[in-house]
């Protein structure tokens, strides 16, 4: 079986706050021809800069993944670029009007609902897959990264904080279509009480809040609907992991383990893959993966916000 590319049917719009700028935002995901993968243009500089969404872009991992030029960059990419792998979107132009990608509920969902809402157009062009031929691993310290050949994209994921509501975490399975908006899409973004202010001064987390983050406090969470999943925090580092990976610009057949891993580290693999031709190859043929056939709406612009 041949899986096609996909794109857009129509476009569609997200508007909010950035977490880390505190900036108010808003972006237009518009479909975009095979072959053209993911790109971002930020369309309030002169002249307008486009930003392929490919890992030697990347220019910083503090606390989220950035790509840039020497003109302009786009912050807190992860969440975005999981719902579009989530979604089975190969190519899109994403025009955004600020520096950071709205944060949302601090979680994928709100922007793959959007994309479910817009639909699915088949392309002439075949997807090509990123097949893991030989094993490849990094370590940073106690945290390490490692991926592997398997007939399908499985991600094993550790963590362990010295907090008592997160602990040790482990999550492990084959990610599809389903997993992804069942299992992983709605876990949000988390953080610490105590490390609020210091992040502030140095720039992050401005826009931080309960409505976009899992607000861990001393001996309780302080959102007031608690958690979506008892082990939501590792479920949404899976989730950032997926998002930076997807900057490979192709699916991934390969099994993922991580453990204590964050955005550097993911940053550091990717680098280390495209370095090593030989330890995997593009294929075209996948029987695993499913893309799903979202019907599209009347509405030409979908919008979604979330308050700030």
């Amino acid at each position: 079986m041949i899986n096609f590319q996909h794109t857009l049917k129509k476009p569609v719009k997200a508007f909010g706050i950035g977490l880390h700028s505190g900036e108010k935002i808003s972006l237009k995901i518009n479909p975009s021809s095979a072959n053209t993968g993911i790109c971002f243009v930020r369309s309030d500089l002169s002249p307008e800069q486009v930003i392929p969404a490919r890992t030697d872009y990347v220019v910083d991992t503090r606390f989220a993944t950035t790509i840039g030029t020497e003109r302009g960059s786009v912050s807190t990419i992860e969440h975005l670029m999981a719902a579009l792998f989530g979604a089975g979107v190969n190519n899109a132009l994403i025009e955004i009007d600020g520096p950071e990608v709205p944060a949302m509920d601090g979680s994928a969902a709100p922007f793959l609902t959007l994309l479910q809402k817009a639909g699915l157009k088949a392309q002439d062009e075949p997807i090509r897959y990123i097949k893991i031929m030989e094993p490849i691993m990094v370590k940073r310290g106690d945290k390490s990264l490692s991926i592997e050949p398997s007939k399908n994209f499985v991600v094993s994921f550790e963590i362990a904080f010295e907090h008592p509501l997160i602990a040790k975490q482990r999550f492990v399975d084959k990610i599809t279509p389903q997993t992804f908006a069942c299992q992983i899409s709605k876990a949000r973004t988390f953080g610490f009480l105590s490390e609020v202010e210091l992040l502030r001064e140095n720039g992050f987390a401005r826009g931080g809040s309960l409505e976009n983050a899992v607000v861990v406090g001393d001996t309780s969470i302080y959102n007031s609907g608690g958690l979506r999943f008892s082990d939501e925090f590792v479920r949404h580092k899976v989730l950032d992991l997926i998002g930076d990976l997807y900057l490979l610009g192709a699916p991934i057949l390969g099994k993922v383990k991580a453990v204590k891993s964050g955005h550097a580290l993911h940053h550091v693999l990717t680098q280390e893959l495209l370095n090593r031709p030989y330890a995997w190859e593009y294929v075209e043929h996948d029987r695993t993966w499913a893309i799903p056939s979202w019907v599209g709406q009347k509405d030409d612009v979908i919008s979604a916000a979330i308050p700030a």
